[in-house]
């Protein structure tokens, strides 16, 4: 439960960081407010953690002792469906999300844009991949204005 505890604290602070190195986009400005898009990315974001976060609960309350990020891991691949879901999975969170996520933030501008990757390993890719959509759209109002 100790290591659930942790990731939680990482997930915060990994995600406070984004935003403060970010802020210029979570600010308010001219037009603001929150559009539909941004909306949805939030609430996206905010249902992946917490049904990890139930999941992973639950796994740490079944497995015990025995849970561990090898087990987890191995626990991933139990199934045939399972081995193409998280071979999809890994592929995606561990390779294509930095890649994508470092390589367009820098062109746009994104201050420290690996932290998504960092943020998607104690909170969720979904929630990482959120993040950075939201951080793209947020910048669209500073786009149009320069």
């Amino acid at each position: 439960m100790i290591s659930l505890i942790v990731h939680a604290v990482l997930g915060v602070l990994t995600t406070v960081l984004m935003v403060r190195w970010n802020a210029r986009l979570f600010r308010g400005w001219p037009g603001g407010g929150v559009t539909p898009v941004e909306a949805a990315l939030v609430v996206t974001g905010v249902v992946s953690v917490a049904l990890g976060w139930y999941f992973n609960i639950r796994y740490v309350q079944e497995w015990g002792k025995t849970a561990s990020w090898v087990h987890f891991t191995q626990s991933l691949f139990e199934n045939w469906a399972a081995k193409s879901a998280a071979q999809d999975y890994i592929l995606a969170n561990v390779v294509l999300l930095p890649l994508w996520s470092i390589t367009d933030g820098r062109r746009r501008g994104i201050a420290r844009p690996w932290i998504f990757f960092v943020m998607s390993l104690f909170t969720s890719f979904a929630f990482a991949m959120a993040a950075y959509l939201l951080a793209v759209e947020r910048d669209r109002p500073h786009e149009a204005r320069t």
